[in-house]
């Protein structure tokens, strides 16, 4: 209860748009205070950082001084005159003082072995540990996630949850209501809060997500190292088509250009999918097929040993 209460005082309109319009003018203080910076130690003067970047001298003095809302392109031309990367000047870490990115830049730098071995000194547990028993599926609505999640848990005896129950539990309202009221913003907010309730309360378990959780970097990152995952996906045409057998004619509904979005979407997220530990192509097969093949997969992983 507490979380939930939490969480409406911070996405009620007017506070919502008091810590947006608080967190854009903080970044913009520190960008211009990087700048600053950034040309002090060069000993660079603000009307040679002009010439070098073709930002006006007096628009300069504005952005250092916290007072002017630089466009990207015009602060990649600032950080290319600086020598430096855009993201120093507008990261909350600062590039001069942080271990944390320096971390990061010699784990850049190193070979595959290294990586690895840092990743293994860094970890607070080993992967197996976290990932327990549980297990995930990703991907595109319509793929069959909650069929194989539901299907698979009754075969293995295991509990299967969709997040999106969870979310509506857990908000007293179905995730349409969710959405309308308080955006995708708020939406991500709870997903992330859902996927912590959830590896807190299960070791062992299967778990269907959104397809769209893969674009949330913090919550997809807590998915991967707490959940063996598996990408179930189909083909572009039976995800459109399943998803209409369930009764929602949305995806087609007024939009001749539906199955154009479709695969956009799949192209632009196939990346973030891929990152999954196991692949399930579920195209062309009925629920019984899929369903051996799955736990095939989960015995041949080991997801459950």
């Amino acid at each position: 209860m507490a979380e939930i209460t939490n969480f409406r005082g911070e996405i009620t309109s007017d506070a919502d748009g008091d810590a947006v319009s608080a967190s854009v003018k903080e970044m913009i203080g520190r960008v211009g205070d990087r700048v600053r910076k950034a040309r002090e130690r060069k000993g660079i003067p603000r009307r040679v950082l002009s010439e070098r970047s073709g930002v006006s001298p007096r628009y300069l003095a504005q952005l250092e001084a916290g007072e002017g809302n630089i466009s990207i392109g015009l602060l990649q031309r600032v950080a290319i005159a600086l020598d430096h990367r855009i993201e120093w000047l507008t990261g909350e870490e600062d590039p001069w003082t942080s271990e944390a990115l320096r971390v990061a830049d010699l784990f850049r730098s190193a070979n595959a072995d290294t990586q690895q071995a840092a990743l293994r000194v860094l970890a607070p547990e080993p992967v197996t540990t976290m990932r327990a028993q549980r297990i995930c599926l990703i991907g595109l609505r319509g793929a069959g996630k909650s069929t194989l999640g539901r299907l698979a848990g009754q075969a293995l005896t295991l509990p299967f949850v969709e997040l999106n129950t969870e979310i509506e539990e857990q908000s007293g309202m179905p995730v349409d209501e969710v959405m309308a009221l308080y955006g995708q913003e708020g939406y991500r907010k709870l997903e992330y809060q859902a996927i912590n309730r959830v590896i807190a309360t299960y070791e062992t378990m299967i778990l269907a997500v959104a397809g769209g959780i893969v674009a949330e970097p913090d919550t997809y990152t807590t998915l991967l190292s707490n959940f063996h995952t598996v990408w179930v996906k189909a083909s572009p045409d039976e995800h459109m088509n399943r998803v209409r057998a369930q009764g929602d004619e949305r995806p087609m509904s007024g939009n001749p250009e539906a199955m154009e979005q479709l695969q956009s979407i799949l192209t632009s997220r196939e990346a973030l999918y891929s990152r999954a530990e196991a692949c399930l192509d579920t195209s062309g097969q009925d629920e019984t097929l899929s369903l051996e093949e799955f736990l095939t997969l989960i015995a041949k992983h080991k997801f459950l040993d």
